[in-house]
């Protein structure tokens, strides 16, 4: 499998899943160019230091994808001074609030009844199916304005797996870096200095028992059936890559090689 190159970004107190996306390689030989897409969880806690690092990379763009729910649960990002800031939630205002606060706050036989028997690994892929499918709209948002002039850009969503992953993926797709190159970067984000810290309002020893954190691991870990998944819903609905990038998210010939231009080496 294609490998990134490796990270020699700090890592910030608290912003959790950060990185650059410099160094993966496409199908021609060329390699997304360090300093123009980064990733990242929410910045809802970042440091003064983070923020003063985050404000040394130049930002022009930083692409919030959370939802009202998370940024009422998280805070709103800092701000950066000069860095536009663009909300596009992936997931409707208040999607699965109730389901996260059961996450948060429910007991094992509660836990059990939504995530267990492979329901945990099955709301994720399907989440992931309908990222795809129903927010092309926002995908062919993000693409035309990276295209345009919000290079260097960030994108985040709450822990910075799922509809960020989804969306540094779609990105990656349309200016051709290798499938097995974009698939290694979504799994960087089970580092165990990556993940997003769970968060339980009980301190309870059941609230975080062995057998609770397995059920919840699949909402928490990047899976390579997560991304496959997204891969074989594009397949499903348009047939081929090539498709879904024209014709789904409305990518002309001169609107790829004008992302190709801002992003590749």
């Amino acid at each position: 499998m294609t490998q990134q190159v490796p990270s020699t970004e700090p890592e910030l107190a608290g912003v959790r899943n950060f990185r650059d996306v410099g160094g993966l390689p496409t199908v021609d030989g060329r390699r997304v160019a360090p300093g123009r897409l980064f990733r990242s969880g929410h910045l809802a806690h970042a440091t003064e230091a983070d923020a003063t690092f985050l404000s040394s990379l130049g930002l022009h763009t930083i692409f919030d994808f959370r939802n009202a729910a998370d940024q009422r649960l998280e805070g709103p990002d800092v701000e950066l001074p000069g860095v536009r800031n663009v909300n596009l939630p992936l997931s409707d205002p208040a999607d699965g609030a109730e389901f996260w606060t059961m996450v948060r706050d429910g007991n094992t036989d509660q836990l059990r009844s939504i995530l267990g028997d492979g329901k945990a690994a099955g709301r994720m892929t399907d989440s992931y199916r309908s990222i795809v499918t129903e927010r092309t709209a926002e995908h062919s948002r993000v693409l035309h304005s990276l295209a345009d002039d919000s290079v260097p850009a960030l994108m985040h969503c709450a822990a910075g797996k799922d509809r960020a992953g989804l969306s540094i993926a779609v990105t990656l797709l349309a200016v051709g870096v290798e499938r097995d190159a974009i698939e290694a970067d979504y799994l960087e984000s089970n580092a165990a200095h990556r993940r997003y810290k769970v968060r339980r309002h009980s301190d309870s020893a059941e609230a975080m028992s062995p057998e609770i954190m397995e059920l919840l691991s699949p909402l928490f870990d990047a899976r390579a059936e997560y991304l496959a998944a997204a891969f074989d819903q594009i397949e499903r609905t348009w047939g081929d890559t090539e498709t879904y990038l024209t014709q789904g998210l409305d990518l002309s010939a001169q609107t790829r090689e004008q992302l190709r231009a801002r992003l590749l080496d």
